[in-house]
């Protein structure tokens, strides 16, 4: 009878026990307030240089005058063994006598009680380092940090020189050479007027953050006695170059000018009163008043002539043939710049001598004259032919670039706009 009731009592039971229990599986599972797992965070690792510094110590100094590379390292317990082999390591990746003074340099010791040196890093310019490793692999290795490109606009107006006008302006100056280097063969750069203003488009190379220098000047106009100058970076068979708004070369057969000079103390003319040997006579050149020792550039590509010194009153010069036409005469030079001889070949933009008061002069200048097939010409009014323009295959694309950056040109206070590095 006991059996017979155990039974019973089970069948009834279990049934209820199980639903139960799926009840209550069924809200504990979706009960709103479980716990959940959190996932797991990873925390990445501090770098600097290309290297993990989570367990070093970083000693940030700079290069002090007189300063080698053995006083660094031995300052910091390195054995004399070590760095020699370093030294010898160095010298197919950085020459260690070009260590120089006020550069950064980073040294990394273990984060303990023992501060056991494992790197010294050397910043030898702001965008790449080398790096020596230390500790039992010695290594030697050069590498660069990452670098954007940024372009922006700089407008002025000039009231004393460029080199002012950008520093007023908030620009880098360093603008100012970019500029006399683009509009060299079509802008006498030393003679521009108060009053002359610029606009100009280029790229800024930022470093960590920080502005360290100019890339590309990607377009630029200068207002120049009336006359707006444009000039737009295309390149062109691989080759880069400046042209204007009508697709023509801004390069020339031959610079503006020979130099920078302060002043023109004396024109092309048939008839000059002369301060030394007061008469008249002709000037067939003109004359550019500068510094005793300012670097005299040839005007175009040629050869040196003659090189002597004119006891009739022209004291030390040189003559470069240009070509078949024209020929170019530097007079009452100081000395010669190292290389230039009779003979002896040279660049458009080569230094070939250095300003002076040499023979007939009453102060430091140059005497600068330009003959055509043998007769003398103004320089003045010279007319250099222009290299090869944008080639007509390529001035669709040259057209949509000018129009880009000429509209860029004109959004005063644009802003900044990213690169690709």
């Amino acid at each position: 009878m006991k059996r017979i009731l155990l039974r019973r009592i089970t069948v009834i039971i279990l049934p209820v026990l199980a639903v139960v229990g799926i009840i209550f599986l069924v809200r504990y599972c979706t009960r709103d307030d479980q716990i959940q797992e959190e996932p797991m965070v990873v925390v990445p690792p501090q770098m600097k240089y290309g290297i993990v510094i989570d367990s070093f110590n970083l000693h940030n100094r700079t290069v002090l005058k007189d300063q080698n590379f053995s006083d660094i390292l031995t300052y910091y317990g390195v054995d004399y063994q070590i760095i020699d082999m370093l030294v010898k390591l160095s010298y197919p990746v950085f020459d260690l006598r070009k260590l120089r003074a006020g550069n950064s340099y980073t040294v990394m010791c273990s984060d303990d009680t023992a501060q056991k040196a494992h790197y010294l890093v050397y910043e030898d310019s702001p965008v790449s380092f080398v790096v020596y490793g230390l500790t039992d692999s010695l290594c030697v290795y050069r590498t660069v940090k990452d670098m954007k490109r940024v372009v922006t606009t700089t407008h002025g107006s000039i009231s004393s020189s460029l080199w002012n006008a950008m520093i007023e302006s908030g620009a880098d100056p360093a603008l100012a050479m970019e500029l006399s280097d683009i509009y060299a063969w079509t802008v006498d750069f030393f003679g521009i007027q108060k009053g002359d203003t610029y606009d100009v488009l280029y790229e800024q190379l930022i470093v960590e953050g920080d502005t360290i220098g100019i890339g590309k000047v990607l377009a630029a106009c200068l207002n120049n006695e009336g006359h707006a100058f444009y000039a737009f970076r295309y390149v062109q068979d691989s080759v880069a170059g400046y042209y204007d708004e009508q697709a023509k070369n801004l390069r020339r057969a031959f610079l503006k000018a020979p130099l920078q000079y302060r002043r023109i103390s004396s024109r092309f003319t048939h008839s000059r009163y002369h301060p030394i040997l007061k008469i008249r006579r002709p000037h067939h050149g003109v004359d550019y008043s500068a510094p005793a020792g300012t670097p005299v550039q040839t005007i175009g590509d040629g050869t040196v002539v003659q090189l002597s010194y004119q006891k009739g009153g022209g004291g030390r010069m040189i003559k470069i043939k240009h070509n078949g036409t024209y020929t170019t005469v530097y007079m009452h030079l100081k000395g010669y710049a190292k290389g230039i001889r009779q003979g002896a070949r040279v660049r458009q933009g080569d230094v070939i001598g250095y300003v002076g008061s040499t023979g007939l002069s009453t102060g430091p200048h140059l005497d600068f004259r330009v003959y055509k097939n043998g007769t003398p010409i103004d320089p003045l009014k010279m007319e250099s032919p222009p290299a090869d323009p944008v080639k007509p295959a390529y001035r669709p694309e040259f057209d949509s670039i000018r129009m880009e950056y000429t509209k860029q040109l004109t959004q005063k206070n644009q802003g900044i706009t990213t690169v690709t590095p």
